[in-house]
């Protein structure tokens, strides 16, 4: 009777340990948070950018993604991201796709520009690019050898 005790303590302690390291890598991830403003970018095409990617500007993350769906009318992607409410977007900020590398996934970049004019929460980015496939300009680069 007293190991039955001690091995349900025992059970008890790991499920409490788990638990903890569950918490505290969930509220260290950023997944879920989305305290800051809400801004919306149109693209061309978003291959590989999915909802919870990074949102970097400068190197530094600053934001998520939060929502993507298809514009009915325009065909383009649209992409939902949040930003920490202490960073101030100036309404020329460009916004690019960019790639972590040749197997790595995509992310958004944010360029702020100079204009004295912040863009508010819910506001649209204007310029946009568009994610670059790479598979399709090492194709055409292999093709275009194959010519001589």
């Amino acid at each position: 009777m007293r190991s039955n005790v001690v091995e349900t303590m025992m059970g008890a302690i790991v499920l409490l340990i788990t638990g903890g390291f569950l918490y505290f890598a969930f509220s260290n991830s950023g997944v879920g948070a989305t305290g800051g403003a809400t801004y919306y970018a149109n693209f061309d095409k978003i291959d590989g950018l999915a909802v919870g990617g990074e949102v970097k500007i400068s190197g530094i993350k600053v934001g998520t993604i939060t929502g993507q769906h298809l514009d009915a009318d325009t065909y383009e992607a649209v992409v939902e991201i949040n930003i920490d409410k202490n960073i101030k977007l100036p309404e020329d900020t460009f916004a690019k796709i960019t790639s972590e590398g040749l197997l790595g996934g995509n992310y958004l970049v944010l360029d702020p520009g100079g204009s004295d004019i912040m863009l508010e929460d819910g506001d649209q980015i204007i310029e946009t690019q568009g994610a670059v496939d790479l598979l399709g300009l090492l194709s055409a680069f292999a093709s275009s050898g194959d010519k001589e």
